[in-house]
């Protein structure tokens, strides 16, 4: 017997894509990099983040979600652990701001440190582990059996429509950022890091659904 029937999939990748489409954190965290570091930038930060969705895919295969979904201690500490980490980012981006341009070396800002930044952004969203504990097992037949595997395969493709997301974005933005960044990259640091501040305060006043 296979994992899914076609009419589950079709149903899946339906609301999948309506879910990826809808504004959100990870829309401005994607919006943000292309912005100031052009398409490439923002392509890592989408790899990143649909990193991080394959590991809350298997983390929810694995049952570990479920802490979060019944620990209230677990879910704050995280949650005020990702808030915390998404200010610090957003001060960091000011001060770059603040610095003149020829100081701030290329390579601080791209490459593999904006991939990793962008893993831990999304590892430390409470909400995508409750996201894959409440929404994906709708989709998930035990009776089928590889629960564990169904739960890899929904979140694997939930990453492939993101990553297809991801890169629209970081082209349409990522040129734009190229028109806007000889009119004032020091504007464009402080608009990154504020955007990143404004994340981690909506992150850490978001209640538990």
């Amino acid at each position: 017997m296979p994992l899914f029937d076609t009419q589950t999939l079709l149903a899946y990748l339906a609301a999948a894509a309506v879910l990826v489409i809808l504004p959100g954190p990870g829309t401005a965290w994607i919006v943000a990099q292309s912005l100031s570091g052009g398409m490439r930038r923002g392509l890592q930060a989408g790899l990143g983040l649909e990193t991080a969705t394959l590991l809350h895919a298997v983390a929810a295969g694995l049952g570990l979600s479920a802490v979060l979904a019944t620990s209230a201690l677990a879910f704050e500490a995280i949650k005020y652990l990702g808030a915390a980490y998404l200010i610090w980012l957003g001060i960091k981006a000011w001060r770059s701001g603040e610095a003149p341009a020829e100081s701030t070396p290329p390579a601080a800002t791209s490459g593999r440190g904006v991939y990793l930044r962008s893993v831990v952004t999304g590892v430390l969203n409470p909400k995508v582990a409750l996201f894959f504990l409440a929404f994906l097992p709708q989709f998930v037949h035990p009776e089928r059996g590889w629960v564990w595997l169904q739960f890899l395969v929904l979140g694997a493709l939930l990453a492939l429509v993101g990553l297809c997301n991801d890169v629209f974005l970081s082209v349409a933005v990522g040129r734009l950022g190229r028109r806007v960044a000889g009119r004032g990259g020091r504007w464009m640091q402080r608009a990154t890091g504020t955007l990143f501040i404004g994340l981690g305060l909506r992150l850490a006043i978001q209640q538990r659904a």
